[in-house]
């Protein structure tokens, strides 16, 4: 199945299964995915990602989602930056998300990072989605 978005893809996936109180989720696996999934990872919102085979050959990440007090850690995952209506943020303009308790992950000319990351290194970038 041809997926237009991808990111908002494996973040659906991800709010979908936290809803339902599922342990893991997976997604079709790419590099731009992974990338998220490593900010989300250092940032502490999952307890980490595993690649595995999938149907047809394919690859995919196996996500182990992150609960405390049996409530899951993301209270709330959207996607910013669409294709239809790309969002960017001059290292002067990046979003604040929740007062600094969220993240919000952008995509730089160094990688992808979290907002504070991006600050430090005086970098500015695509906001693929916040996170808090």
């Amino acid at each position: 199945m041809s997926v237009n978005d991808p990111i908002g893809d494996m973040l659906t996936r991800i709010r979908n299964a936290q809803m339902r109180r599922r342990d893991t989720v997976s997604t079709p696996a790419s590099t731009l995915r992974g990338r998220v999934l490593d900010v989300l990872k250092t940032e502490g919102f999952i307890r980490g990602y595993t690649e595995g085979a999938g149907d047809h050959g394919t690859t995919t990440f196996e996500i182990e989602l992150k609960y405390a007090d049996n409530a899951p850690v993301i209270r709330t995952i959207e996607r910013v930056s669409r294709p239809g209506r790309r969002v960017y943020a001059s290292v002067k303009n990046i979003p604040q998300v929740a007062s600094g308790l969220g993240v919000s992950i952008m995509s730089t000319p160094k990688g992808v990072m979290a907002d504070h990351e991006a600050r430090s290194q005086n970098l500015g970038g695509e906001v693929l989605c916040r996170v808090f």
